[in-house]
């Protein structure tokens, strides 16, 4: 039974056993040329520095570790410099100094992210080095190598030890928020016929929110692949920005749907609206599906009939009167529904027409 639990649940996580990997492997590797080069205290650095720069996708990888370097050579350099120049002999000179080296270090670090760990290495080299009897230029010195071994460790084992693409990642994520839209939007639609729990499906647009800008993240690391010729997949942009769209639609029905709409338009319209809810939820879902599968989008024909049928049911309202009666914001939101509508067909047309541009390579 144990073997069967875990042999359905590793497809689950290929992605993070894949990292987990990675991980494991440049940490070990690391050590085993930190040992073979005789870095001080086993070389915590050069194995820190491996493991934390191995990210989940190769650009990431590389972007962190160039980061990481550019932010240890200054702080290095800066701290040993500080550490050369200015005398810290007394338990006062050595807190004078640290004020001195962190400080300016700090500053970069809130200006560029490339600087992050800059403050980091100048404590390192100038409390470090001189425990283990090193000049702040040798602490330096020494600190800059395991930096870049552990770093290009981190480099070579995302490229080598199955590698995994910042666009492999982006699909799953993409494949994900399709289907948090399939089980948010059926609910969004209900909120113009009867009350529903406005907590729990603000709750599930924050998520929808938070993940929409996860995959924003992972389309700049992918076109970071393309250019340095990496990958030569089609550009992920569209769909990350046919997503976006869809997401800033969804926020427009939350806005409406704060309030059902009154009697009777709730009941004439309650039919045509779960039929748009069920077949767009049908549409993403078999979008999703797809997307894992590289395969081609999903008839759109069924969601355009159910809007259609909904158009006909609101121009039906009006010949017969029923909107005289409504308030102007009632009437406002009335409206705003059918623009919205409308733009969530012409948003779900671009996505179809994303998938399949994203079905035209295939995917390690």
């Amino acid at each position: 039974m144990f073997w069967n639990w875990v042999s359905a649940k590793v497809p689950c996580y290929r992605l993070q056993l894949r990292f987990c990997l990675r991980a494991t492997a440049s940490g070990l590797l690391a050590f085993a040329i930190a040992h073979s080069v005789a870095f001080p205290l086993h070389g915590l650095w050069a194995v820190l520095t491996a493991v934390v720069v191995t990210q989940a996708s190769l650009a990431g990888s590389v972007q962190a570790t160039l980061e990481y370097i550019v932010g240890t050579l200054g702080g290095a350099v800066y701290a040993a410099a500080v550490g050369v120049l200015v005398p810290h002999s007394s338990l006062a000179g050595q807190a004078f100094v640290l004020a001195v080296a962190i400080a300016p270090l700090a500053f970069a670090a809130a200006l560029s992210p490339s600087f992050r760990v800059a403050p980091f290495s100048a404590v390192l080299v100038l409390l470090i080095g001189g425990e283990l009897g090193a000049s702040p230029v040798q602490s330096a010195l020494t600190r800059v190598m395991e930096v870049a071994v552990g770093g290009a460790v981190a480099v070579a084992v995302s490229l080598l030890v199955l590698p995994v693409r910042a666009r492999t990642l982006g699909m799953s994520e993409a494949a994900r928020i399709l289907t948090q839209m399939a089980d948010v939007l059926p609910r969004l639609l209900a909120g113009f016929t009867h009350p529903v729990e406005a907590l729990e499906v603000a709750r599930l647009q924050g998520e929808v929110g938070k993940a929409v800008s996860a995959l924003q993240a992972l389309v700049v690391q992918a076109k970071r692949e393309r250019m340095v010729a990496l990958a030569a997949d089609p550009d992920p942009g569209p769909l990350s920005r046919a997503l976006l769209r869809i997401r800033h639609d969804f926020v427009i029905l939350g806005r409406g749907a704060s309030t059902p709409l009154p009697e009777p338009a709730a009941a004439r319209l309650a039919q045509p609206l779960g039929r748009i809810a069920d077949e767009a939820a049908k549409f993403l879902l078999a979008s999703a599906s797809a997307l894992h599968a590289r395969a081609g989008a999903p008839a759109l024909d069924a969601v355009e009939a159910a809007i259609d049928a909904y158009n006909v049911e609101v121009q039906a309202l009006r010949s017969d009167g029923l909107t005289r009666s409504m308030s102007t914001n009632e009437l406002e939101r009335l409206f705003s529904l059918g623009f919205a509508l409308e733009q969530l067909r012409h948003d779900f047309s671009d996505l179809a027409r994303s998938l399949r541009e994203a079905a035209g390579s295939a995917e390690t």
